[in-house]
């Protein structure tokens, strides 16, 4: 693994805070995008 001296605490940190917060908007975008899809069937079930 790399050296990341005294700071490899603060950057595993920041590279763990990062995927987790990219992994939340995945999820929001994917739930999101089901909502979505199913409001507009219902409409287009509505006609």
């Amino acid at each position: 693994m790399t050296e990341l001296g005294k700071y490899a605490s603060t950057v595993l940190t920041a590279y763990g805070a990062s995927l987790v917060l990219l992994a939340a908007l995945i999820v929001q975008t994917v739930l999101a995008n089901a909502r979505a899809r199913r409001a507009l069937e219902e409409h287009e079930r509505r006609g």
